[in-house]
């Protein structure tokens, strides 16, 4: 009975779906992973603020350590390192990558069962609000984002992870609404993107990267966009949701193993 339910509203919602304009079905697709950015940042934000109520300071919610190659060395190269490299990552990353990573295994098991003649999982109708046609003959877009920022989240410290998710989530989809809303200039070697949707989701990302890892990354970083953003898909054929998280994220394993730059977080400052 339940089964028969939700597949009725799966067909009512992709009837409902055919009368939306381009730009409504690009929100739908793209704004749940607005919502996971912006649950987890709330998630985090309250957490500090509380920690700081009750301690007076951020420990736990802050890696003591954020060279986060130098941690990996750390561990093969010293045998008994391991629980002081554990801790100095804080109790916080371990809760967020436990609940980040429950929720992107459900996203999996979705779409993997979608795709599967003898699996079945009971929210696949979903996909038919989410993905655009082309999508639904391949895998959809949302499982290179979950891919993506799992291995963001597994090499990246918190602020560094939060970063690379908002890159991904409001800055993906700035780029798409206003290159679908008011694009005009397509870029030569890619005409599904245009140079106005680019240039917006560029300066949202300058944003981004701004507030949670200061100026320096958050350069580096709005650069590394641009480049992947306007090479995905043509020439590079690959997803920009799972280019632009695997590639920051290497970016700022090599980057602040190298050349030692770290970053600094303006919010915390609001607390």
């Amino acid at each position: 009975m339940a089964k028969k339910d939700l597949s009725s509203l799966g067909k009512e919602l992709e009837r409902k779906k055919e009368t939306w304009s381009k730009a409504k079905k690009d929100t739908h697709r793209k704004l749940n992973h607005v919502l996971i950015f912006l649950g987890l940042v709330l998630v985090w934000y309250v957490g500090l603020f509380i920690a700081h109520d009750y301690t007076g300071s951020s420990v736990g919610m802050i890696p003591e350590e954020n060279n986060m190659l130098l941690l990996y060395f750390r561990l093969i190269t010293e045998l008994n390192s391991i629980f002081e490299v554990l801790f100095s990552l804080g109790w916080f990353y371990y809760i967020l990558f436990f609940f980040f990573y429950i929720f992107n295994l459900f996203i999996l098991a979705n779409e993997f069962a979608r795709k599967s003649n003898s699996l079945s999982f009971p929210f696949t109708f979903f996909t038919k609000i989410y993905l655009s046609e082309k999508e639904r003959q391949n895998y959809g877009s949302y499982l290179f984002f979950a891919i993506g920022q799992m291995f963001a989240a597994f090499v990246c410290p918190p602020m560094v992870f939060f970063t690379i998710l908002g890159i991904g989530s409001i800055s993906d989809l700035m780029t798409s609404q206003v290159g679908i809303r008011f694009g005009k200039t397509h870029i030569s070697w890619n005409k599904n993107k245009t140079w106005e949707g680019t240039i917006a989701g560029t300066l949202v990302t300058l944003a981004i990267c701004f507030l949670f890892v200061g100026i320096y990354w958050s350069l580096i970083f709005t650069l590394a966009f641009l480049v992947f953003d306007i090479f995905t898909e043509k020439p590079i054929n690959l997803s920009d949701n799972l280019l632009i998280p695997i590639g920051c994220s290497l970016i700022y394993l090599l980057v602040r193993f190298f050349f030692n730059l770290d970053y600094y977080t303006l919010i915390i400052y609001w607390i």
